[in-house]
């Protein structure tokens, strides 16, 4: 099971590096929801179902689909 964890630790960094370096606004974005999941895991295998729960829905939900709408309504404006 550790080696799981691990695995998703190293999803987890990489998919922030990726998110901030990354040029595209909509990879930045999807790339940040991953980053949440992977921490709503974790916070599962502490033994915390209702922080990991709040931090799927919360962080990886809602946040993942304004940041979307935010960066849609970005590009309306540029063109």
């Amino acid at each position: 099971m550790i080696i799981i964890d691990l695995l998703f630790c190293l999803v987890l960094v990489a998919a922030g590096f990726m998110a901030m370096f990354t040029r595209n606004l909509l990879s930045s974005a999807v790339l940040v929801g991953v980053v949440s999941l992977m921490v709503s895991y974790l916070f599962l295998r502490m033994s915390a179902p209702d922080v990991a729960m709040t931090e799927a829905a919360i962080g990886a939900g809602l946040t993942t689909v304004i940041f979307l709408i935010a960066v849609r309504r970005t590009e309306e404006e540029e063109s």
